[in-house]
């Protein structure tokens, strides 16, 4: 390299150093308002980078990101209490990075400046795995965290949250993820087709369990475990296609009559579930959405086409929504005038009004490989 050239390496350094001096402060200290209703959450497992994993905070209307969080190896999810006071993630690190020492951690970062505010360390040996919303579940007091472990014994970590400490760890032998339903009641998905149900104690260990017989018939058609929550009760939907709600509010589970999404002619022609995330609700219509495609029995994963649109206790379909690019995921926002938001997995984002079905806007070059879409919660006063 000639005198020359050093020399104008170091002078444009200089400038360059001096330029980020002399930034404004609201460029280099993140503060946000408050929520807007269509801001999202976009989960980014960074499948090819799977140690630098990363959600984006997304304003759905105008497509711009509003900030990022950086949540390490094999990111699954965010939690939310009510308030959105405080953003829960459950996350692993290395110590060499890629080897080494592992530690698992509840990180806990502030929503209006997105910096992490402090970390809880948990056993390390949470599931880790393709991405699906019920590896980790918040009870309905905004008390405890349920994360999902299996090693290959499954058990939930549960975590004060509030104290900020480890409070039990419950053996569940056979049964998997977590699905909150009460204010201490979380339930579980068993290998025979049973519902495990589990209430804490105020310390957070296990107070009492019910195990359900089998509510649907795990040989000849098995339910996906991507449920979906409205109020008290969790979805369901079976790979052929059928319903299956339960009803956690009482003390033992209450499962609803099964109904199809699909009619005979549908059926024959090849329509069923689609994507990683196959529902979605719109809590204050008790609109249930559903990603769907055409394919053989074995392609229900395969990127959806359309979202179906059905009244969540039954009935004829509302609509169906014809989207411009595949769909692996989805979300609709829960205020009185809903946004849709899919992705296909890679690193855009789809846009359209949940009612019309238009499409408004493609948000494109977003990280690398989006897993899930998050919806803030309503808020509570």
């Amino acid at each position: 390299m000639t005198r020359a050239a050093s020399i104008a390496i170091v002078c444009a350094l200089l400038v360059a150093t001096r330029a980020l001096a002399q930034l404004p402060q609201s460029m280099t200290t993140l503060e946000l308002g408050a929520p807007g209703p269509h801001w999202v959450w976009i989960d980014d497992e960074a499948f090819y980078a799977e140690t630098d994993g990363r959600a984006y905070l997304v304003d759905a209307d105008s497509g711009e990101m509003l900030g990022m969080l950086s949540t390490g190896l094999q990111f699954q999810n965010l939690q939310f209490p009510r308030a959105y006071d405080h953003i829960y993630s459950a996350e692993t690190y290395y110590s060499r990075s890629t080897r080494g020492e592992r530690t698992d951690v509840i990180s806990i970062y502030d929503p209006h400046t997105l910096a992490p505010e402090g970390e809880i360390v948990i056993p390390a040996k949470r599931q880790n795995g393709v991405p699906i919303p019920s590896f980790t579940g918040m009870t309905d007091d905004d008390r405890f965290m349920m994360v999902y472990n299996f090693t290959p014994k499954q058990s939930v970590t549960v975590v004060d949250v509030v104290a900020r400490t480890v409070a039990a760890e419950i053996a569940t032998p056979g049964c998997a993820l977590v699905y909150p339903g009460g204010v201490r009641r979380f339930a579980m998905l068993c290998g025979d087709g049973a519902l495990l149900t589990i209430d804490l104690a105020d310390d957070g260990s296990e107070q009492s369990r019910s195990r359900s017989t089998p509510f649907f018939d795990l040989r000849s058609d098995p339910v996906a475990e991507q449920g979906v929550r409205l109020g008290s009760s969790w979805l369901f939907v079976s790979f052929a296609g059928m319903i299956h709600s339960v009803d956690l509010a009482d003390a033992q589970p209450r499962f609803g009559t099964p109904w199809s999404i699909v009619t005979d002619s549908e059926r024959r022609a090849g329509w069923r579930i689609s994507g990683a995330v196959h529902l979605t609700v719109h809590e204050a219509s008790h609109g249930l959405y559903i990603l769907m495609h055409r394919g053989g029995p074995e392609t229900r994963k395969a990127p959806g086409t359309e979202v179906w649109v059905f009244a969540a206790a039954g009935g004829p379909r509302l609509r169906r929504i014809r989207l411009v690019e595949p769909g692996n995921a989805f979300e609709v926002t829960p205020d009185a005038a809903p946004l849709l938001i899919t992705t296909k997995g890679e690193n855009t984002a789809a846009v359209y009004d949940a009612v019309s079905g238009r499409h408004l806007r493609t948000i494109r070059e977003l990280g690398l490989t989006h897993s899930l879409i998050q919806a803030l919660p309503v808020r509570t006063p």
